[in-house]
């Protein structure tokens, strides 16, 4: 085999290894996405910088080869200089440039769709706020993320900054937060100890929760994804037990939510109300334990 031959076939073995890679390693090497529009976006964005890598790799490599092999040191030869090329300076430099202008733009024009949360579907929950980045037509569900060692707590009210008290009975759940599909969830996200991070990778990308800090952040499930259970991981080692903080994201259809948060609320209602009896009991047996004519210390 002739040494041209050798190197055209390397070529296309290195290009075909390249070219395949990202099919076999599909949902392994890039970003999990599908159950909202901003991780779609995100591992669009993915694929697209690797294909413009893939096409620079094989461009750079294949140059490199080709003038290893076609100049190679031979007895008595003289090497071409190419220092002072000003046409093959301008080349690269601007080449360069286009690239990395290219990337910037498709990179800042995928942005607006990862960040900002667009209008839940016409099935969807429509439900008012104005606290945060909202959809265009300002309604979301809003859930209050709280990041404690070593678990999750969801609260499922407006506002969780609110020291008033009045949503001390608001529906809560822990480790599974429940949300309804076609429906642009907007999450509040603080920690009450230590530094964690919430992070469920097929709803879009990682979130600090800091204390004393409010981090914001939205994913909107589509419809068909009903009965879907999204996992994630605390991603900020957080403690000895960091690697037990799990989380889960159920999504179920409007009517089931609601059906959902209403019994939650009937839950709280019922076990205040057992609460109250309970200590009214413990309040009266204490009183008649007393002998009489003593008081309280």
């Amino acid at each position: 085999m002739t040494s041209r031959r050798f190197t055209l076939t390397l070529l296309a073995v290195v290009a075909g290894a390249l070219l395949l890679a990202p099919v076999a390693s599909a949902g392994l090497l890039s970003p999990e996405h599908g159950g909202s529009p901003n991780a779609d976006g995100i591992n669009t964005l993915y694929w697209f910088v690797f294909a413009v890598a893939i096409v620079v790799f094989v461009g750079v490599e294949g140059v490199l080869l080709y003038t290893v092999f076609k100049f190679k040191a031979r007895k008595g030869a003289i090497p071409a200089q190419i220092r002072g090329n000003t046409r093959l300076e301008v080349g690269w430099t601007l080449g360069a440039a286009l690239i990395l202008v290219v990337l910037a733009c498709v990179t800042f024009i995928k942005l607006d769709g990862i960040r900002n949360p667009p209008d839940s579907s016409a099935n969807g929950l429509q439900l008012a706020d104005t606290s945060r980045r909202l959809p265009p037509n300002g309604k979301s569900l809003n859930i209050c993320v709280n990041g404690q060692q070593y678990i999750w707590r969801y609260t499922y009210q407006e506002s969780c900054t609110d020291k008033s008290g009045k949503n001390l009975g608001a529906p809560f759940s822990y480790e599974e937060m429940v949300v309804p599909t076609d429906t642009t969830v907007t999450l509040d996200i603080v920690a009450q100890d230590v530094a964690h991070s919430w992070w469920i990778p097929e709803l879009g990308g990682k979130f600090d929760a800091i204390p004393g800090y409010t981090n914001h952040t939205w994913f909107k499930i589509p419809g068909k994804l009903a009965g879907h259970t999204f996992y994630g991981q605390c991603a900020e080692l957080c403690g000895r037990n960091h690697a037990n903080m799990t989380a889960r994201v159920k999504a179920v259809t409007p009517e089931q939510y609601t059906q959902w948060l209403n019994q939650q609320k009937a839950n709280i209602k019922a076990a205040e109300q057992a609460g109250a009896k309970q200590r009214q009991q413990l309040e009266g047996s204490t009183a008649n334990s007393q002998p009489a004519g003593s008081t309280n210390p």
